[in-house]
């Protein structure tokens, strides 16, 4: 096995001094230098065959002894030096000071077909950034991070991918629901990939400690190394820095809108400088399409993380970034200038991904009453998301009567729609009909074009827990059933019908299948 082995990020940062692993603040460094911990009996589950191409690796390498090994923790590279990174972060709106890599160990960089990738294992052992944990991962959390981040790379969503899912052949204490029923539960191991895990809590804990020198370093290596674009360093270029990320941030939240996505978990230690999806702990896909929802029983009262509120965390997550940055810059106007953009660019690009889902290409200046009309009729009963927008795309003008027979599936409770809502949705079918006599294409290709946005197969929570309590009686089948599906989530794939249904009536209120904690 052969990977194009180019470290930079603990070569060119500054590291810590202290070479053991115990748990402690971390001053002055960017990371800590730490390996793996051995595992007992590992076992190999899955590997995604296009990261591994992404990397220069064959089949035949991903079959090797030496992957196993690498790969569960109990080998490291040659010639490599892991390492965990230093970050701090605002969880749920409070600043929790130093949290850093507690359970991620960051193998190497490799480059491969002119990218960086950075490779990382989560839940392979302790780091100085542990504090109480034990810095190890379970099996079902790994099943639902392994499968949902290549599934949103699939649907077009900036995000980390993941190589591999592997058993540790260790059992690992964990309170699922935080209600003091510990059990011991399957360790497992997942290779992350991405071409930079730095968060916006790398920068943070620089300016809280104020170290400005420090952050300075960090801010020039992330510029050089992943926005070389933005020029020679300078005041200007940090201004546009944030500008970038400012965009890709939105850009990202969007994609999380236009498929139903809700992260769960948007502290700033969660949030990626290269605007990708990163720490699939608690998220969900919406099933009934609902602003308020949370997949997170830590989030349950007041709902910070809501599907409805995650443009706006964006947003705060971005001030609390530009407070960070603002050392190197000293300037307030052109950070808040960005973040005004932000919301105008919001409205915007809000208004054109709905535009797409809806089919609608030619601008109209009463779109956005005819897509508030259908945020609200959609609400005035459960209605599936993704079975709505989907279906939506066989609706023929000429139909306008007969809409809600395109779309009758999505409803949850279907006789509750034909007592109350039957008139609005009449009314709202009339003026979508109405409004695509506006458009040049063809039935045809509206229909190509909108199923091209809204996807048939998602990750539903219900089918990530109905691979894990497989995989906890040794049957690992519909992990594989699952991703390949999700490589072509846009595609009919008749052989995968059965996945295009409503959450079952048993998995309303399971644990794993509605919400679910930060335990993993």
């Amino acid at each position: 096995m052969k990977l194009n082995i180019k470290d930079k990020f603990n070569k060119e940062l500054p590291a810590d001094p202290i070479k053991e692993n115990s748990r402690r603040q971390v001053s002055g460094a960017c990371f800590s230098f730490v390996a793996p911990g051995e595992t007992s009996k590992p076992e190999l589950l899955h590997v995604s065959p296009e990261m591994a191409k992404s990397l220069g690796l064959s089949l035949k390498d991903t079959e090797s002894k030496e992957f196993l090994n690498v790969f569960t923790g109990n080998k490291v590279l040659p010639n490599t030096k892991p390492y965990a990174m230093c970050y701090g972060g605002h969880q749920f709106g409070n600043w929790a000071g130093q949290l850093g890599d507690g359970r991620a160990i960051n193998l190497c960089e490799v480059e491969h077909d002119g990218k960086n990738w950075a490779l990382q294992l989560k839940g392979a052992g302790e780091t100085p950034y542990s504090r109480t944990a034990d810095g190890l991962a379970v099996l079902r959390s790994s099943i639902r991070e392994y499968l949902c981040s290549e599934a949103m790379f699939h649907l077009g969503v900036p995000t980390t991918r993941a190589l591999s899912l592997a058993l540790s052949g260790d059992r690992v204490l964990r309170d699922m629901m935080y209600d003091g029923n510990a059990a011991y539960e399957k360790g497992a191991i997942v290779c992350r990939v991405a071409e930079s895990f730095l968060r916006f809590g790398n920068y943070q804990i620089f300016v809280a400690r104020q170290d400005e020198a420090n952050l300075k370093v960090l801010v020039d290596y992330t510029i050089k190394h992943h926005f070389s674009h933005l020029g020679e360093l300078s005041k200007e270029t940090y201004i546009d820095f944030f500008r970038e990320v400012t965009n890709r941030t939105l850009d990202m939240i969007i994609h999380w809108q236009r498929v139903g996505f809700v992260h769960g978990v948007m502290n700033t230690d969660n949030m990626s400088i290269l605007g990708l999806t990163i720490d699939y702990g608690p998220y969900g896909w919406l099933e009934g399409y609902d602003y308020g929802w949370t997949p997170n029983t830590t989030d349950r009262q007041h709902k910070r993380y809501r599907y409805g509120n995650q443009p706006n965390v964006g947003l705060w997550n971005l001030i609390q970034l530009a407070n960070a940055l603002y050392p190197l810059i000293e300037e307030a106007e052109p950070l808040e200038a960005i973040l005004n953009q932000y919301k105008t660019d919001y409205d915007e690009k809000s208004l054109e991904m709905m535009r797409s889902k809806l089919g609608l290409e030619i601008e109209d200046e009463n779109d956005p009453d005819l897509i508030r009309d259908l945020e609200d009729v959609l609400q005035l009963s459960e209605t599936d998301m993704t079975i709505f927008f989907r279906s939506l795309a066989d609706f023929k003008i000429e139909d306008d009567s007969k809409g809600l027979n395109f779309i009758f599936d999505a409803f949850y409770k279907p006789d509750e729609v034909a007592f109350n809502t039957e008139e609005r949705w009449k009314d709202w079918f009339v003026k979508y009909g109405e409004r695509l006599q506006m458009e040049t294409l063809s039935f045809e290709e509206r229909k190509t074009k909108m199923n091209a946005v809204n996807p048939k197969y998602v990750l539903r929570n219900y089918m990530a827990q109905m691979a894990i309590d497989d995989a906890d009686k040794g049957n690992y089948g519909l992990i594989d059933e699952l991703f390949r599906m999700l490589r072509k989530p846009y595609d009919e794939q008749p052989e995968y019908e059965k996945w295009f249904a409503k959450r079952p009536e048993w998995a309303r209120y399971k644990v794993g299948c509605s919400m679910l904690s930060c335990s993993s």
